[in-house]
């Protein structure tokens, strides 16, 4: 065999980052039960010695980790672990991913009927709180758009705040597990260019005018109408 050929069965070996192997140690110690929620995290300063590494990396994995619903920090109290149940879950539905090979356009195709059914519900079930909740995430939202910086993780926190609206813990568990890899692939793919984000900013205020309202349908049309061009986009691609 020439060696042109036996190079095609290498494949380069991404090494992880201190952020990334924090994320990973802590996950595994929940997963283990070593870490069960309402733990509370030593300190960043301890971590960082423990661990080897800058505290600005320990921050950076806590900040991630909170992000994705795993860690919460209590003013006062320190970063605890959430109450949350998924963690198993999300490590078997990532091997599945990794499995099947998942593309973008499969991840927004689930996106799309996870996020109807939670923009139908939270418009069925929200409370004020919930409201809050979510017009505080499209501000935040706002604000970077305005600046125009990239605004991604801010966009599904968002949407992460409609699937909390949705009281249906499992939308939202499945919401999380999707989140990263949708995330990565909008950053690789440059999705949000050519003025999306205002077009999306004033998409994100009218599915919220519908939850607010309690108009489950108008809710639901008005979340499919927002990741349209985000699917055609996806779908685009395969072709």
């Amino acid at each position: 065999m020439a060696s042109s050929d036996i190079l095609k069965n290498f494949q380069e070996i991404n090494l992880e980052s201190p952020v990334e192997r924090i994320i990973r140690q802590i996950r595994e110690l929940i997963t283990s039960g070593q870490l069960k929620p309402g733990d509370r995290l030593p300190p960043e300063r301890k971590l960082a010695e423990v661990l080897g590494v800058g505290r600005t990396n320990v921050r950076d994995a806590i900040k991630k980790l909170e992000f994705y619903g795993i860690l919460k920090t209590l003013p006062q109290s320190g970063t605890i672990v959430a109450g949350m149940g998924i963690t198993a879950l999300e490590g078997l539905i990532s091997d599945v991913l990794k499995i099947e090979n998942s593309d973008f356009g499969s991840l927004i195709e689930t996106r799309v009927l996870l996020e109807t059914a939670s923009a139908r519900l939270a418009a069925e079930r929200r409370t004020e709180e919930d409201i809050e909740s979510m017009k505080e995430a499209l501000k935040a939202y706002e604000e970077k758009v305005n600046h125009g910086l990239q605004a991604v993780e801010e966009d599904l926190m968002f949407h992460l705040k409609i699937a909390e609206a949705s009281k249906n813990t499992v939308l939202k568990s499945l919401m999380l597990i999707i989140t990263p890899d949708i995330i990565n692939n909008f950053i690789q793919l440059d999705v949000c260019k050519d003025g999306r984000t205002y077009t999306a900013l004033d998409e994100h205020k009218v599915i919220l005018k519908h939850i607010i309202a309690q108009e489950p349908e108008n809710a639901a049309q008005a979340m499919r109408d927002h990741l349209g061009d985000t699917l055609d986009y996806s779908r685009s691609l395969k072709e």
